[in-house]
């Protein structure tokens, strides 16, 4: 905890993953609130809207998988919004994920239609990923919150954890989207008379975006303070930057091939979604 002396006097610009990991998925209270904006129709925000998804899961299905029962690991996971559907079509999913609420809203939802799918609570750079998979998936941006070196070391995990032929599929964001958003440097609050994603009581949080072009790497910096206390909370999220090149070099390094970059989850141009990118690669 930290109090508005220590917000006063922070250092700026903070370094890449300097002040924190990331963002505290795993803390049950947060991680109740960030399932209601999973589950919000109101934006795309965390994550998209049904009838986006379904769109998603159609060329996924057609694209991907080419139709065939597939077994499935989608990392970070979130409230298996994904993985329900993919069973749906005939799939045997497994989901990984660090957030409580959204597996027990993934569990319950797969309890109850009787479909095919375990969820894990994990760290996606510690966890098990298993063998014998024939997709193993990153969506939303997710593949960008780890540092180089991490995200080098997942994607070894999937290459072991596919069957021969098996693919992966990430939703990276773009390249000018993550430099964008941080080279912008805005700094912004506003405040939550209620409950928000940060607190469920009346609080300021005050945001600050920087660009860090060695690494080329933004990040994001979040206090939260308390309306009542004038306590400080402190959150750090930093994404990387990867252009289309860079991709395909690391998918080729990590023993892939066959590198597909697709401009949006739905194989062309997404109106809705002009910030993400879909990439296929292929074990030999």
């Amino acid at each position: 905890m930290m109090t508005l002396a220590d917000m006063i006097e922070r250092k700026t610009p903070p370094g890449p993953w300097e002040e924190g990991d990331n963002i505290p998925w795993d803390d049950p209270e947060f991680s109740e609130r960030m399932l209601a904006e999973h589950l919000s129709q109101s934006h795309h925000l965390a994550s998209r809207k049904r009838e986006k998804i379904d769109q998603h899961i159609a060329w996924i299905h057609e694209t991907v998988l080419r139709r065939k029962p597939a077994r499935v690991l989608d990392l970070a996971c979130g409230p298996g919004l994904y993985t329900g559907r993919l069973a749906r079509l005939g799939c045997e999913c497994v989901g990984i994920d660090f957030a409580p609420a959204a597996l027990a809203h993934a569990r319950a939802a797969a309890e109850r239609e009787g479909l095919s799918c375990t969820y894990v609570q994990a760290d996606v750079r510690e966890a098990d990923f298993g063998a014998g998979h024939d997709l193993v998936m990153m969506l939303s941006g997710q593949f960008n919150v780890f540092t180089r070196d991490a995200a080098r070391r997942i994607l070894a995990k999937a290459r072991a954890a596919l069957a021969p032929g098996g693919a992966v599929l990430l939703e990276p964001q773009r390249f000018e989207t993550v430099r964008g958003e941080g080279q912008a440097r805005t700094s912004s609050w506003y405040t939550v008379a209620g409950a928000g994603l940060f607190s469920d009581r009346a609080h300021l949080v005050c945001q600050e975006d920087f660009w860090d072009e060695p690494s080329r790497t933004k990040t994001q910096r979040y206090h939260v303070v308390d309306a009542e206390t004038a306590r400080v909370t402190r959150h750090v999220l930093s994404a990387v930057a990867y252009t289309e090149d860079e991709l395909r070099r690391l998918l080729a390094e990590t023993g892939f091939e066959g590198v597909e970059v697709h401009p949006s989850l739905i194989g062309a141009p997404d109106a809705d979604d002009p910030w993400n990118l879909a990439v296929v690669a292929r074990t030999p």
